[in-house]
């Protein structure tokens, strides 16, 4: 079992942050883990047997429906005032039949967390929901976003938060070229005798250029968020990556 810390950071009133620490343990290869999820109060909320509610549901169908087969989907139901946008996407090593497991399981959690919220997130290891009455589209999601890191320490931090920002950075790189359509990437790269085991993605609403700015951004905050650290991620609504010591991409 390897221990993480998670620090969750919540956007307030656009200047200010609030920081939310939480202990969790994780097995290495837990699959499908409940990661975290975000209700948004700021776009209201509606009610049940609503015109929105009924929008939502047949958002969801879509998804569940689409994403198994291509990995990510994003669409709009209904018209304004009670039109949906939301989007799904699963890791970009995960199986079409985890993929649709994830969304079994995600989908549901979320309506349950989010009732009656007009907007909601939620994130699991093998996939991520997201709902909104806005448009979001294509936008970089600078709100949602947190933080995972394995409480153990490397023994040169120096060394090791240069060639993790390294990986990332050559990852980021191979998951925006022309002809990547996942914008997802995996690698790894030797330190010394040992190795280090990467992953970056990003949703495909986004085009290569506004991802890798995503990504470029998320790594960026890798001092802040997992200095010195064996493994950790920042996981956001639009992008995210993800280190570890251990090899944990899934394989054919």
């Amino acid at each position: 079992m390897s221990s993480l810390k998670r620090i969750v950071w919540f956007p307030i009133l656009a200047i200010a942050i609030q920081i939310l620490s939480i202990h969790t343990v994780l097995s290495q290869s837990q699959n499908n883990a409940f990661l975290f999820h975000k209700c948004s109060d700021i776009e209201g909320s509606f009610t049940s047997k609503s015109l929105y509610e009924s929008n939502l549901n047949n958002l969801f169908s879509q998804l569940s429906y689409k994403v198994p087969s291509t990995g990510f989907a994003a669409s709009s139901t209904g018209n304004t005032p009670n039109n949906v946008n939301g989007l799904a996407l699963c890791r970009g090593d995960a199986s079409s039949s985890d993929c649709r497991s994830c969304l079994e399981t995600a989908i549901p959690e979320l309506r349950q967390r989010c009732p009656n919220n007009k907007a909601g997130i939620v994130w699991y290891d093998n996939c991520l929901v997201k709902y909104s009455s806005t448009n979001f589209f294509g936008k970089i999601d600078f709100e949602n976003r947190f933080y995972l890191y394995n409480v153990k320490n490397v023994s040169d931090p120096s060394t090791f938060n240069s060639q993790t920002k390294a990986l990332l950075t050559e990852l980021t790189k191979k998951a925006t070229t022309r002809d990547n359509q996942k914008l997802f990437a995996t690698g790894e790269k030797n330190i010394g005798k040992n190795k280090l085991y990467g992953l970056v993605q990003c949703t495909r609403d986004l085009k290569s250029i506004t991802c890798k700015a995503c990504l470029n951004g998320i790594i960026g905050e890798l001092p802040n968020c997992c200095d010195g650290k064996e493994g950790g991620r920042v996981v956001g609504g639009s992008c995210n990556f993800r280190y570890e010591i251990y090899p944990f991409v899934k394989t054919a």
